[in-house]
C-alpha cells in the first residue's frame, strides 16, 4: 500500500521475483484494488501485479477517507505500506503523519485481529529541505514497537538508510537501482512474516523496508517496504517462541526463547526464531 512510489515504480516486480526465488509464490497472494504496471516493468513470468498504490494519495486521507473499504474489499493477512511522502511534501508534520499511521493500524486491527503490519522508512527526497522527513523516519521504530503485540505485530523495513539521491530518477520517485534497493529491504522482512504465517502462527514484530500479503493458510496476502541483518544470540531451549516466532525486541513481551531454532537478532525491535 503507499502512494506513487508504489504505483508507478517497479520494485513490486523485483520482489515478487526474490520471493519467488525462495519457493513461497505459489502461497501468497499480492492484493488489491490496482492492477496497473504504468512503467512496464519487466518482471519473471506471471507476476502478481495487485497493489494498493495511489499516486498522489496521502496518508492522511488514506487513514480518514480510504483504508476500510480498501480493506474490507482485499481482506489481507499483511499490510505494508510505504506512506508520508505526499504528506511531507504538503507541509504535514513527522506527528501528524504518525497519528494518520496509529489511525490506520486500529483500522487494520478491526478488519483482521491478527493483521501483520509492515511500515516502511520512506526513502529521501531530493530537493527541498523537509525536516519531517528525517523526523518521521526516526520516529518510526519506536511508534512501531510501543503499538506492536504478539498478537497483530508491526515490523519495520529501513527503505531510507544508505539510499542514494542518485537512485531517484526525478528526485523523488526510484529508479532501476532504487528498485533494487527498495526490493531488498523489503524481501527478507517481508519472507519472514509470510512464514511465520504460513508455519506456526507463530507471531513476529519489528524490523525494517506497502503492496498487500494475506494469509489464512491458503495464499496468503501482501501490501509491501533496511536491511535485516542477523547475529546469533539466546539459543532457544523448550517451551519458546516455535519455528519463525518472535523471540525478543525492544517492547516486546512474549517469550525470549526458541522452542524450535536459534533466537536471532534482526535489529533492536525484533529477534527472531530461525530453524
Amino acid at each position: 500500500m503507499g502512494d506513487s512510489i508504489t504505483e508507478i515504480t517497479c520494485w513490486r516486480t523485483v520482489l515478487w521475483g526474490n520471493l519467488q526465488s525462495a519457493g513461497v509464490t505459489n502461497s501468497i497472494d499480492f492484493v488489491g484494488s490496482m492492477n496497473n504496471n504504468a512503467q512496464n516493468c519487466q518482471g519473471v513470468s506471471g507476476w502478481d501485479m495487485n497493489h494498493e498504490g495511489h499516486s498522489g494519495y496521502l496518508a492522511i486521507n488514506i487513514a480518514n477517507s480510504n483504508l476500510p473499504g480498501w480493506l474490507a474489499a482485499a481482506k489481507p493477512d499483511i499490510v505494508m505500506f510505504h506512506l508520508g511522502t505526499n504528506d511531507i511534501t504538503g507541509s504535514h508534520t513527522a506527528t501528524e503523519i504518525l497519528a494518520s499511521f496509529t489511525k490506520m493500524v486500529g483500522q487494520m486491527r478491526a478488519s483482521n485481529p491478527k493483521m501483520r503490519i509492515i511500515v516502511d522508512q520512506i526513502i529521501p527526497i531530493a530537493f527541498g529541505n523537509y525536516a519531517a522527513l528525517p523526523a518521521l523516519n526516526s520516529a518510526i521504530p519506536g511508534w512501531a514497537a510501543g503499538l506492536s503485540t504478539a498478537a497483530s505485530p508491526i515490523v519495520v523495513a529501513d527503505c531510507n538508510t544508505g539510499y542514494p539521491t542518485s537512485a531517484l530518477r526525478d528526485g523523488l520517485h526510484p529508479n532501476a537501482a532504487g528498485d533494487a534497493i527498495i526490493a531488498s529491504r523489503i524481501y527478507p522482512v517481508l519472507l519472514n512474516q509470510i512464514k511465520s504465517a504460513l508455519g506456526s502462527g507463530s507471531t513476529p514484530t519489528s524490523t525494517a523496508p506497502v503492496t498487500t500479503t494475506t494469509t489464512s493458510g491458503s495464499p496468503v496476502t501482501t501490501t509491501t517496504n533496511s536491511p535485516a541483518t542477523t547475529s546469533q544470540s539466546n539459543p532457544g531451549t523448550g517451551g519458546g517462541a516455535s519455528a519463525w516466532g518472535q523471540c525478543g525486541g525492544n517492547g516486546w513481551t512474549g517469550p525470549t526463547s526458541c522452542a524450535s531454532g536459534t533466537c536471532t537478532y534482526s535489529n533492536a525491535y525484533y529477534s527472531q526464531c530461525i530453524p
